[in-house]
């Protein structure tokens, strides 16, 4: 009988709340940030890693301050921002904001981790006639493998639990992340616990199962910035 309850729990989260399409939705907006944020965060961190200099610093000191801003003050200009463009309920109005507050953390850790990394590699690479952007591609990229994992697996995670924001840009029930969608059941007239908690167990099955594969990365990466 438990078994049961505990299967129509799964069945009710799936077809009322939509679970599956707010997982998908949530899976397409994670991995397209995370991309991004890999990316830009790399080549954005190369010359300040690099090429130490006051302003350089600066930039980084600044990119580390626009951390300090809580998302929630600029949601107003950011909505009317939006829907200026006609990107209310979309999967690119939520990774756009996503990505710009994810990358300064992103920045600031392959920074660090890039300034603990001999230039020697480079330096060959470039005697034998590479280009600044072979050169990061080919000798830098991989030698950022630890940091990598890191920065996929913080921005990962908290794209996929993010709540607010995708709460007011994806107001389309078909369109809704998963941290919305689990919210519903509590905020119906009918809420439903249990449901609620079977639709939160499925929503950190793939994030679980991805922290298992990648935390000897992840450790190595956290501590590869600390350590001369």
């Amino acid at each position: 009988m438990v078994v049961w309850a505990t299967l129509e729990n799964y069945q009710i989260a799936i077809e009322r709340g939509s679970i599956g399409q707010a997982v998908l939705n949530t899976a397409i907006v994670t991995v397209c940030a995370t991309v991004l944020v890999v990316i830009l965060g790399a080549l954005a961190s190369y010359p300040l890693a690099r090429r130490q200099s006051r302003f350089n610093n600066f930039i980084l000191i600044a990119t580390l301050a626009v951390m300090m801003i809580p998302s929630l003050s600029i949601l107003v200009p950011l909505i009317r921002l939006l829907k200026s463009f006609g990107m209310m309920n979309t999967y690119l109005g939520l990774i756009f904001p996503l990505v710009a507050g994810a990358l300064p953390q992103a920045i600031f850790l392959y920074t660090q981790f890039l300034r603990n990394v001999p230039k020697s590699l480079e330096e060959a690479a470039m005697i034998d006639g590479a280009s600044t952007l072979r050169t990061f591609v080919s000798i830098v990229l991989p030698l950022m493998k630890p940091v990598t994992v890191t920065v996929v697996i913080l921005t990962g995670t908290s794209v996929w639990n993010e709540f607010a924001l995708s709460g007011y840009i994806m107001t389309n029930n078909n369109m809704r992340t998963l941290a919305p969608a689990i919210a519903s059941f509590f905020g119906s007239a009918n809420g439903n616990v249990n449901a609620a908690i079977a639709g939160s167990f499925l929503g950190v099955v793939p994030v679980l199962v991805a922290y298992l594969f990648l935390q000897k990365y992840f450790i190595k990466g956290m501590l590869a910035g600390s350590v001369k």
